[in-house]
C-alpha cells in the first residue's frame, strides 16, 4: 500500500490524527534526496511536546520514511550554570538551561552535511545531574529529524529547521499538565512556578515563535489538536 493509500485508509477517530497526517504528507513532500530534514516541535513546558513528536515520528515511519528522533532535553547544562543567576531567575532558565552550541555542533549542522552523518543525541543527564559520555551514531538511513524542546526558535536554532511546529498552550492548562507528571505545583501562580512561566513569557514575547513557526497548532485539548490556519465552525 502506498502513502497516500495508507493514509486514506486511517480510521480518523479525532482532529488530532487528522492533524498528524496533514503534517506528515507536508514533511514527506518537502524532503529532498539525500537531505535530512530537520524539524522542531516547539512549546512551553507541558505544552505536550514530546509525546506529539512521538507521535509524528511514528505517523512518518508508517509512511516508510526514516526518523530520528531527539530532544533538547539531552543537551541540559549542568546545574552550576542553570542556577548561577539564582534558582528562581527567569532570565536564567531562559538563557541558562541548554547547551546550544553543542546542540548545533554534534546533532544540527552534521546532519545538513551530506555525506556520512555521524551525530551525538545526549551529553548530559539532568535527573543524575551528570555528564553523558558522548556516543557517535551513523545517521545513513535517516531522512527526517523530529527534534523537540522549549525555545526552540532562539536566534541559536531557529535559522536551522526547515520546518518548525509550535504547540500554543496557555499556562493555565500546560502548568497542571507538567504538574500531573510529578512536575511540580499545578498552581500556575505559585512562587515555585515563577521561574518557568515568566522565563518562558521572555521567549514568547522576544523570540516570537508563533510568528516564526512554519505551523502553529492549538494543543489545549490533546485529542483536539488542530492547525490555527484551519476554519473553525
Amino acid at each position: 500500500m502506498d502513502s497516500e493509500a495508507m493514509d486514506r485508509a486511517v480510521p480518523f477517530g479525532d482532529r488530532r490524527s487528522r492533524t498528524l497526517y496533514r503534517l506528515a504528507a507536508a514533511i514527506s513532500e518537502t524532503r529532498r534526496p539525500d537531505e535530512v530534514l530537520l524539524v522542531g516541535v516547539d512549546g512551553v513546558d507541558g505544552a505536550g511536546k514530546t509525546v506529539f513528536a512521538d507521535e509524528l515520528a511514528e505517523v512518518l515511519e508508517r509512511r516508510g520514511i526514516g526518523v530520528l528522533r531527539a530532544s533538547v532535553d539531552g543537551f541540559h547544562r549542568p546545574s552550576s550554570i542553570r542556577y548561577r543567576r539564582g534558582r528562581r531567575s527567569p532570565e536564567g532558565f531562559f538563557l541558562d538551561s541548554y547547551d546550544y552550541d553543542a546542540v548545533r555542533r554534534l546533532l544540527l549542522e552534521p546532519l545538513a552535511e551530506p555525506g556520512e552523518r555521524q551525530v551525538v543525541r545526549r551529553i548530559y543527564d539532568v535527573h543524575a545531574e551528570e555528564p553523558i559520555e558522548a556516543v557517535w551514531e551513523s545517521t545513513s538511513d535517516v531522512e527526517v529529524l523530529v527534534f523537540d524542546g522549549i525555545f526552540l526558535h532562539r536566534p541559536e536554532l531557529r535559522d536551522l529547521w526547515d520546518l518548525s511546529i509550535f504547540l500554543e498552550v496557555d499556562f493555565n492548562v500546560s502548568i497542571p499538565r507538567g504538574a500531573g507528571r510529578g512536575d511540580g505545583d499545578p498552581d500556575p501562580t505559585a512562587a515555585s512556578n515563577r521561574r518557568y512561566v515568566e522565563g518562558q513569557k521572555l521567549y514568547l514575547a522576544t523570540c516570537r515563535p508563533q510568528e516564526r513557526a512554519t505551523w502553529v497548532i492549538d494543543n489545549n485539548v490533546l485529542a483536539d489538536a488542530y492547525l490555527t490556519d484551519e476554519p473553525q465552525n
